[in-house]
């Protein structure tokens, strides 16, 4: 096991380095920087292939939730708030980072419930995921506990801010939570495998 990761036996749960940890927070901020507006596709069965070539097709969101929820599974959960803490930060300063832009009047649109959800979601998905050594289940667990977290509190944010208009909570939330659930899983299952094979490319 390596130096910057440690455990007192094979079933306990695992630390990183505060440098490794700071190391990911900064990976994480710039994976959930770039994958904001990296939109996430499925290529064709590779029975396809042939003779038409290799074809994608968009899932309809982008790589953003798979960026906060790897920065969980590979930096704990330290790494994986803090990197979205600072994500945030850029973005309300007037970074346009987020995907209709920046500043501080995000804080009025339907989606920053669910910017806010990433915080707590890193954490649970770090906190999970260092909790026994790298399984791939485990680690699907955890990003899928992750994922609740994050719609659980822009759910909560919708509910609030339509709160008197109870007539454009309903949209919102299949516009928001349930149309691009099903994708998001199928993003949450490409982070499970490709968290695994980096943790063990590192031996942790």
């Amino acid at each position: 096991m390596s130096s910057s990761v440690r455990g007192e036996n094979p079933k306990s749960p695992i630390h990183l380095s505060p440098t490794l940890e700071l190391l990911w927070a900064v990976i994480g901020l710039l994976l959930t920087v770039g994958c904001t507006f990296l939109k996430a596709s499925i290529a064709s069965p590779f029975w396809d292939w042939w003779p038409s070539g290799i074809h994608t097709q968009s899932l309809g969101v982008t790589f953003q939730i798979g960026a906060v929820l790897l920065t969980g599974c590979m930096g704990g959960k330290n790494a994986g708030a803090l990197s979205q803490i600072a994500y945030l930060a850029l973005g309300l300063a007037g970074m346009q980072v987020f995907t209709d832009g920046g500043g501080f009047g995000y804080l009025a649109k339907p989606a920053f419930g669910y910017l806010l959800g990433f915080v707590p979601g890193a954490w649970v998905c770090g906190w999970l995921a260092f909790q026994t050594p790298r399984r791939l289940e485990f680690l699907a667990l955890s990003c899928m506990a992750g994922l609740l977290v994050i719609h659980l509190a822009g759910l909560s944010a919708l509910a609030l801010k339509f709160s008197f208009n109870e007539d454009l909570l309903l949209p919102a939330a299949v516009t928001y939570s349930l149309d691009p659930m099903p994708s998001q899983l199928a993003v949450v299952c490409a982070v499970t495998v490709l968290a695994f094979v980096l943790r063990l490319l590192m031996f942790y």
